[in-house]
């Protein structure tokens, strides 16, 4: 953990930097206590709350990880540990605090005043993040509204200014209103405009997505635990230069671009905003339209970094979440798991992997790559096509060269996967459509028929 605080530990008191100096606490349940949340190993979890504050460029101090035996109603710490804080603060300069925990209002209130410096719980920070990077304008209103929400919980007299009474004279709130009430309707307001913004934004990338389906192409989606590697993998497979940092969400607003399968098969992937646990509530729900790329994606790869200590714990958080989104039992079927950062692991872990991935059955079996090198893209990317071909019909279709028209929407309503001249100058062309649309080709081409060699190709390539 020395190395997060390294680059600022030796600095004198009177250092020229304008970044907030922070303190980061890990206060953890140990085994046992109340609400046993020790799944995780503590030292990866401070390391990730250490991360979340990096993300914002806070000036973060060594982090402080506390083991609790219970939660304190109002402090969520024992006393001591409070006291011993309150000097660490002090001694660091600090003016802010971030707690890896759930606070209450009465709890930050209080933790504040011990600690005179301005205190955030996990939620907090995350909203805090979220608001820097989302660049679009959905993206934005998503946050700002989650943000809200976690404002007007706040409003619990939290603070003294909110206890006032306020004059009635109309606009501002009625005879005795208190501030608290007005700061409550005026977020309210506010959240309800958010909303109504939203539902357009929604409704424009509804006709969006409504025209893309009317192009043949199928979706793929990265999913996974922040900092998996999904935006390298993504930038690797598309060639784009979408923001891959060492860096808690590095990407937060959806991004899609076409990229071809070993067989010529063209598909638009998409990169999503990474999972993390705890992830707020509220965040579910407001970037549930964002999600919603993944809910619709006819293959979801959920990229896991293999060679993360706390790898599995993330995998339960990511497959928790999804479970929420509706992507479970037959909708789970969807899902391929990329076992990424394989460039990381020692020779005798990389070859424990191999042997765990090779035992799994069938549809279980997970894609090992590194997103970094290269290695285990193409066998990533067969797989991808197999799990296209799975669900869809590949038809054989024979055409007049001169048959421009029918060319045009072919390769504008399915997949074309080859052409071939035959001897007597004619085309011969092998598609592949979505079952919904097989009778739409069918019709505008009475003579195409079903491809003998689908099932075999796709026993070759097993």
């Amino acid at each position: 953990m020395n190395d997060r605080g390294s680059g600022s530990e030796g600095r004198a008191p009177g250092r020229e930097d304008d970044r907030t100096r922070a303190l980061v606490v890990g206060p953890y349940l140990t085994r046992g206590g109340a609400a046993d949340l020790a799944t995780r190993d503590p030292q990866a979890r401070l390391a990730e709350a250490a991360g979340l504050a990096e993300a914002i460029d806070l000036d973060i101090a060594e982090p402080i990880l506390v083991s609790l035996s219970q939660v304190r109603p109002s402090t969520f710490l024992g006393k001591g540990k409070v006291e011993e804080i309150a000097d660490a603060v002090k001694n660091a300069e600090a003016t802010l605090v971030t707690m890896d925990c759930q606070l209450s209002p009465v709890q930050q209130r209080n933790l504040e005043k011990a600690w005179g410096a301005k205190v955030i719980d996990r939620t907090g920070l995350i909203l805090e993040i979220f608001g820097r990077r989302a660049r679009t304008k959905e993206g934005a209103l998503q946050v700002e509204l989650a943000h809200l929400e976690y404002q007007k919980s706040r409003l619990v007299r939290s603070w003294t200014h909110l206890e006032r009474q306020r004059g009635g004279f109309g606009f501002l709130g009625g005879p005795g209103e208190t501030q608290i009430e007005t700061d409550r309707r005026l977020i309210e307001e506010r959240m309800a405009r958010i909303e109504r913004d939203l539902e357009q934004v929604k409704r424009t990338r509804g006709l969006h997505r409504k025209n893309r389906r009317e192009v043949p192409y199928p979706v793929v989606a990265l999913v996974g635990y922040t900092n998996a590697g999904k935006s390298t993998l993504f930038n690797r497979l598309t060639k784009a230069g979408v923001l891959a940092e060492d860096m808690l969400f590095a990407t937060l607003d959806p991004t899609l671009r076409q990229i071809r399968l070993p067989h010529g098969a063209k598909v638009l992937l998409s990169d999503t905003v990474g999972f993390i646990s705890d992830l707020p509530t509220m965040l579910i729900t407001a970037f549930r339209a964002t999600l919603e790329e993944v809910m619709l994606a006819d293959v979801v790869l959920h990229v896991r970094d293999v060679s993360h200590e706390d790898w599995e714990a993330q995998a339960e958080d990511v497959e928790a979440i999804l479970a929420e989104l509706g992507l479970s039992g037959e909708a789970g079927a969807r899902i391929l798991e990329v076992w990424n950062k394989i460039d990381a692991l020692d020779p005798e872990r990389l070859a424990a992997l191999a042997v765990a991935a090779e035992s799994a059955q069938g549809r279980e079996r997970p894609s090992l790559v590194s997103a970094l090198t290269g290695e285990g893209l193409e066998a990533l990317l067969e797989r991808i096509e197999q799990r296209l071909a799975e669900g869809r019909v590949e038809l054989e279709i024979a055409l007049d060269p001169a048959d421009g028209e029918g060319f045009a929407w072919l390769h504008s309503h399915a997949e074309v996967l080859g052409r071939e001249t035959l001897a007597d100058g004619s085309a011969r062309l092998v598609v592949r459509v979505a079952p919904e649309r097989f009778d739409t080709v069918t019709r505008r081409f009475p003579q195409a028929e079903v491809f003998q060699g689908a099932a075999e190709r796709r026993h070759a390539g097993r």
